[in-house]
């Protein structure tokens, strides 16, 4: 135990004293915490300028402007005499999208024809366009609803009953983007901090010993663990606690399940930056293997990008990230209140991961049978660094 407790002192020494690995491990997390959510405040576009070109100036075209001007997400901002005008102040940047009602819907509709509308939608921001095109189809199917109402009631027949379509989102109660994105990229910004602060350690252990390889015994990378984890684990409970509370996300769907499955995925996190970090010879390699592959770990978690939709291989290297079942398993416990046997296939993945990284951190870190044994990466074998 006593080569437990010093490995554990020492490295929480090592992090208190270097200035990158605090900034890293306690800063960014903070700074994290306050401007990213901070960006998705106004989760949903509202009152978003579009123009209207109405050629048929019917009954049904008034409905259908009133129920536009209803719609939270756009606000009719003018009015054009032909597309190609609306097309321009598009073009200006005036309007996000345009609602062509052409001539001849009202009759068309009257005959039980099938009505036209053209819609447009600026390309510049994509979810704007999207944001667009979704109230405009909004408001188009409430006044189909109220025209099929209309004819129900005025039918001989007199029994057909209108049809209403009430859509009640189950997790993402506000439908916002900062919703569906923040808590994934929250779990993505604890993983690289630790493994940058547990890169920045061991690859500063590592450059004061010449690039020699560090060496040590199962108790003391077993106390490293415990040293990362008194600050990784905190900094996932924050976020998933206190920062979706003060932003207002969705949080606390399984609390017993949360406190199972976020230990478990900052041991795997820690694992896999001991592994990484045996790899280091200076500080800096930790900065620049987070800088080239952050992106890449938010979409090969499949929280955006579906995992049907990737090639095998990808999907089999996803697997093998600590990223991909905990992303998944903190969303699934967090935000949608899944059980245990609901998330099972990522606790066991995490599970899986950590038998692997820890097997494969402590080969790199394990006593040679001989002294002089070399590295295959970095020269000679050398016993643990002096944190001093």
């Amino acid at each position: 135990m006593s080569g437990f407790r010093e490995a554990m002192r020492d490295t929480f020494r090592d992090v208190l004293r270097d200035r990158y690995a605090v900034m890293a491990m306690v800063g960014a997390v903070l700074m994290y915490s306050i401007f990213y959510p901070s960006a998705y405040r106004h989760e949903v576009a509202s009152s978003l300028p579009i123009v209207v070109v109405d050629e048929d100036h019917g009954s049904r075209s008034h409905d259908l402007v009133r129920r536009l001007e209803q719609m939270r997400g756009v606000r009719i901002a003018g009015r054009a005499h032909s597309a190609a005008e609306a097309r321009r102040g598009i073009e200006r940047g005036e309007f996000e999208g345009m609602v062509l009602i052409p001539h001849g819907l009202e009759r068309d509709t009257a005959q039980g024809k099938t009505g036209h509308l053209l819609v447009q939608a600026s390309a510049a921001y994509l979810s704007r366009g999207s944001n667009v095109i979704a109230a405009v189809n909004d408001a188009v199917g409430s006044s189909a609803a109220w025209i099929a109402e209309d004819r129900a009631k005025s039918s001989s027949a007199g029994s057909q009953a209108s049809v209403r379509l009430v859509q009640r989102p189950l997790f993402n109660t506000r439908e916002g983007y900062g919703s569906g994105v923040v808590p994934g990229v929250s779990e993505v910004i604890v993983h690289q901090t630790l493994l940058i602060g547990s890169g920045v350690v061991l690859g500063g252990r590592r450059r004061r010993n010449d690039g020699k390889r560090l060496r040590y015994s199962p108790a003391e990378c077993l106390g490293m663990l415990a040293a990362f984890a008194c600050f990784g684990l905190p900094s996932l409970l924050y976020y998933t606690g206190f920062t979706f509370w003060v932003q207002d996300y969705p949080r606390g769907g399984n609390l017993p399940g949360l406190l199972l499955g976020g230990p478990l995925y900052i041991v795997a996190t820690i694992a896999f930056g001991m592994f990484l970090g045996s790899f280091f010879t200076t500080r800096e390699r930790a900065f620049q293997y987070v800088t080239a592959v952050s992106l890449a770990l938010f979409f090969l978690a499949s929280l955006t990008w579906p995992a049907p939709s990737m090639p095998p291989v990808l999907g089999l290297l996803a697997k093998l990230l600590p990223t991909t079942p905990g992303i998944n398993l903190m969303v699934k416990f967090n935000q949608m209140g899944a059980r245990l046997d609901e998330a099972l296939t990522e606790l066991l993945n995490l599970v899986g991961l950590v038998v692997l990284y820890g097997s494969l951190a402590w080969l790199r870190f394990r006593d040679r049978a001989s002294p002089d044994a070399g590295d295959e990466l970095g020269g000679p074998v050398v016993r643990r660094s002096d944190p001093t």
